[in-house]
């Protein structure tokens, strides 16, 4: 029987590549009504799954007794032992790193200056995602998914968000930037988590 998951983040692309995924089983993912009006949680796990349940957790009381999912997700960069992970939004803010330009330009661009720094022109890198979907303040379930790709040592492709223009996927020759979006949410390490959280649903059909 169809029914309703409830995203908290007003992140346009993350909405679109979980609804994306979430048609696979007819189920319908929708922005948290009255987000906008919540004061956001502060962040202050120390990985994608901390994060993910803490948000989960938090944003489900604002709408009780419905499924809400909450996810966290960033880039894995092998060479930087991991950096920026969960701190991927805030890379460059963190380092009071300053350039013109968007926040993603910001942190594509502190990020090739770290790996320049170690004389390194690609490094290999994942993009992760942890989705945790909760009620009523409580964890129900929890998925991870992920995409390994390669940085590249400059920007190319114009599509996506984030570190796409720099996140190379060698099999295909082209960074997430240059793909389409339809290939993308194909490949998306978020619709990847979502599809597993969905199968997990649907193989517990008490907890919908």
């Amino acid at each position: 029987m169809p029914y309703t998951l409830y995203f908290a983040s007003g992140n346009a692309g993350k909405l679109r590549d979980f609804a994306a995924a979430a048609e696979v089983f007819h189920v319908a993912v929708l922005p948290l009504p009255g987000l906008k009006d919540i004061p956001a949680p502060e962040e202050t796990g120390a990985t994608f799954e901390e994060n993910a349940a803490l948000k989960a957790i938090y944003y489900s009381r604002f709408l009780p007794d419905q499924l809400v999912i909450a996810d966290d997700s960033g880039l894995e960069v092998d060479a930087l032992d991991g950096a920026p992970g969960v701190r991927s939004a805030r890379y460059a803010d963190d380092a009071a790193f300053e350039a013109p330009g968007t926040a993603d330009e910001r942190n594509n661009l502190y990020l090739l200056q770290q790996l320049a720094s170690r004389k390194l022109q690609t490094s290999t890198a994942r993009y992760r995602c942890v989705i945790a979907l909760a009620r009523n303040g409580e964890v129900l379930l929890s998925a991870d998914g992920s995409v390994e790709g390669e940085i590249l040592p400059s920007p190319r492709g114009t599509g996506g968000f984030g570190y796409d223009p720099v996140f190379y996927l060698p099999y295909l020759g082209k960074t997430m930037a240059e793909i389409d979006l339809a290939q993308k949410q194909h490949l998306s390490h978020r619709g990847n988590a979502l599809l597993q959280l969905l199968q997990k649903l649907n193989e517990s059909p008490q907890l919908r």
